[in-house]
């Protein structure tokens, strides 16, 4: 397992620190009625309750505060990235927080609901492509003609770092005896951010639970790359989960990946909006495809043998 400063965990634990509040501290629990389903105790981390509705407020404060500490980005020179809506949010709060002007790329296919907040909060977003990674591509193109300094979800490691600090809540939970200790962590996997950070934090915090990142069939670019142990892309993506729709995988992203990550789980789209719906009864919350992947996956695999964790990423539906 490759080791940097960022994801050390002295570092994680600052980080808390510094992440805007109303990204912290979302609930956290065992829930009854998954618990009976999985026939394990289910602990739900739910991200939502903030103002972007999804865990990337974490991440996007820790990176854009560092640019903007390093001197990247600025009052007269923009923060860029691409998103497929939730992580183009989480860069607009945080922007405009600072006083940064935020320019977002998203595809032309992104959901319109995210669209219509990430200008909302602020950010300048044109929309070109006809996925995600067109978008991506769209971006490294405005910045290298001046636009702006270019933030790559699954490349800078403190988006990993920010991710990190909510399996650090749910660990001093288990610390303080309100939670039991997980035996599996299931993880919706993206850009690979996510699942590098709590990977990190587990690996040093609950060394014994399994880290097990979880994608749509239509659009498993990142564990087709690390079973291979590099790189891998796809020609298209096919899935109706959208903020977890990728098709090209980010080198660093699956660099780290390896060490922080026991397995890899495929799951179809007819199990990825059975688990939404059963999800979204059973809590009573909205639940975006993407983090209905996290109970997808728990159901699609042998079923763990202690406590598993089940993080709610988004509701942005």
């Amino acid at each position: 397992m490759r080791t940097i400063p960022e994801l050390e965990s002295a570092a994680i634990r600052r980080a808390l620190a510094t992440i805007d509040p109303v990204f912290r501290d979302g609930p956290q629990y065992v829930h009854d009625g998954l618990s009976a389903r999985l026939g394990v105790a289910v602990i739900v981390k739910v991200e939502t309750i903030n103002p972007i509705r999804s865990f990337k407020g974490r991440g996007t404060s820790v990176a854009v505060r560092a640019l903007a500490a390093a001197g990247a980005i600025g009052a007269d020179r923009a923060v860029v990235c691409a998103s497929a809506g939730n992580f183009g949010q989480g860069v607009a709060y945080a922007a405009r927080g600072l006083g940064i002007p935020a320019l977002v790329f998203t595809s032309r296919r992104a959901n319109r609901g995210k669209i219509v907040r990430m200008r909302a909060l602020g950010a300048d977003v044109v929309e070109v492509g006809e996925d995600f990674d067109e978008a991506r591509a769209a971006s490294e193109a405005a910045v290298a003609a001046g636009a702006g300094q270019l933030l790559v979800d699954g490349e800078d490691p403190h988006i990993a770092t920010g991710a990190a600090t909510l399996a650090v809540e749910v660990t001093d939970a288990v610390g303080a005896g309100a939670l039991p200790s997980p035996a599996v962590a299931s993880i919706p996997v993206g850009n690979g951010s996510l699942i590098n950070g709590v990977g990190s934090w587990l690996r040093f915090a609950a060394p014994g639970c399994r880290v097990v990142g979880v994608q749509a069939e239509g659009a498993a670019a990142m564990t087709l790359s690390w079973r291979a142990g590099r790189p891998i892309d796809t020609p298209t993506v096919t899935t109706f989960a959208d903020g977890i729709a990728s098709r090209i995988a980010i080198p660093a992203a699956v660099e780290l990946m390896l060490g922080r990550v026991d397995e890899m789980r495929i799951v179809s789209d007819e199990a990825i909006r059975a688990a939404q719906a059963e999800l979204s009864a059973e809590l009573g919350i909205m639940v975006e495809g993407a983090a209905a992947a996290s109970w997808a996956g728990l159901l699609a695999g042998p079923r763990p043998d202690g406590p598993a964790i089940v993080i709610v990423t988004g509701s942005n539906v």
